[in-house]
């Protein structure tokens, strides 16, 4: 029986390109090559679409950033029929259609449904949340709005856009948030552009970072408690994990305690927590997934407070697969090993091409080699 050709993009021209990369090799290395044929896209940091060789990609992928331009040297581009999307090799015009796609790129261009609205307007099918979505995910502050309006707390924030930044002064936003309080952008991930304000000289240049990052950044209050995530798995009927637990040994969970510092942070998996608290993360999150439109995969991130309330930090619609991330780890430890876990990923993109093809097109969903997708 032939295998089906999924397209795994990594790489990218976002801050998490490294991320990305750790990602994918995690991904490519548990993938069942019994029922999966791996073709290995990775995107450059100028944004170069490359076809890489999957023995090489294994062989070399610890390099990191170098990964991307080592190897094979075929530039790729996108060819989309009736017939769904292929790749074409610029230099020897050689096509390779693809069943599906994964899209392991965090972050801008790959995260924020930029990429998602180009899969479906392909009609093929992909893993992870569509554009809508993805394009909430992303966003912080419309994150924010559309879970105040289903009545789900969140922590107090402020929104600072860069044509008016200093709309606020420091004495406003602290008598309003209270100190110290989070500057964070709000397009970024991995705690990247993030900052917590402890004094007024701090503020200026925290807030020239991080708008480094996008065009639109949030004060938020600082939540005094643990920091907990609960990762969720399907389509319209999702299931949540176990919770786990960051424990950051930074002054909080930035990029350096996550990837830099490998003694920079503590992860509980599963958290140890009542179970009333346990059943209250897992419906939150459930909650929170359906609210923001996500499918397929997220991890959704909460602030335990002192006082026993819990607040949704953000959502995360393509986690990390490091060997430290939370989202595989916590699917472990709900008896989902890796291979099972990309295997249903999988199987719920197909399912839900399927259900779209069925009720809006009138293609017949096949195979790169014609067969067609039972």
């Amino acid at each position: 029986m032939s295998r089906q050709r999924i397209a795994i993009i990594f790489g990218g021209v976002s801050h998490e390109h490294e991320i990305s990369l750790i990602s994918a090799n995690n991904i490519i290395a548990s993938l069942d090559l019994t029922k999966y044929e791996p073709f290995l896209i990775s995107i450059d940091r100028s944004g170069t679409w490359h076809k890489r060789d999957l023995s090489h990609y294994l062989d070399n992928a610890h390099k990191a950033d170098t990964v991307c331009l080592s190897g094979t040297k075929e530039e790729m581009a996108i060819h989309i029929t009736s017939q769904g999307l292929s790749f074409i090799s610029l230099d020897t015009y050689q096509r390779y259609p693809v069943d599906i796609v994964f899209p392991i790129l965090h972050g801008k261009g790959g995260e924020d449904g930029t990429l998602q609205g180009l899969l479906q307007l392909a009609q093929v099918p992909f893993v992870g949340t569509p554009l809508l979505g993805s394009a909430i995910g992303m966003d912080k502050e419309i994150t924010k709005r559309l879970l105040r309006e289903a009545n789900i707390r969140t922590a107090k924030s402020i929104t600072l856009h860069a044509h008016n930044k200093y709309t606020y002064s420091y004495a406003k936003i602290v008598s309003i948030l209270g100190s110290p309080f989070f500057l964070k952008s709000a397009h970024a991930g991995s705690s990247i552009g993030v900052h917590k304000i402890f004094h007024q000289e701090a503020f200026a240049s925290a807030l020239e970072d991080a708008f480094i990052y996008g065009k639109k950044v949030l004060c938020e209050e600082y939540i005094q408690g643990r920091e907990i995530e609960c990762a969720v798995l399907g389509n319209e009927h999702p299931i949540a994990s176990l919770p786990g637990e960051i424990v950051p040994h930074h002054e909080f969970y930035s990029y350096a305690s996550k990837y830099l510092d490998p003694q920079g942070a503590s992860l509980l998996c599963p958290a140890q927590l009542p179970p009333d608290v346990i059943k209250e993360v897992q419906e939150l999150s459930l909650s929170v997934f359906q609210c923001l439109e996500c499918e397929g995969m997220a991890r959704v991130d909460f602030f335990l407070s002192s006082s026993g309330e819990l607040l949704v930090n953000e959502v995360n619609t393509i986690p990390g697969f490091t060997a430290i991330s939370m989202y595989p780890n916590l699917w472990n430890h709900s008896q989902l090993s890796m291979t099972q876990l990309i295997d249903r990923l999988i199987t719920l993109a197909f399912e839900r091409h399927r259900h779209l093809s069925s009720s809006i097109f009138a293609n017949t969903l096949t195979t790169h080699d014609n067969r067609p997708i039972s």
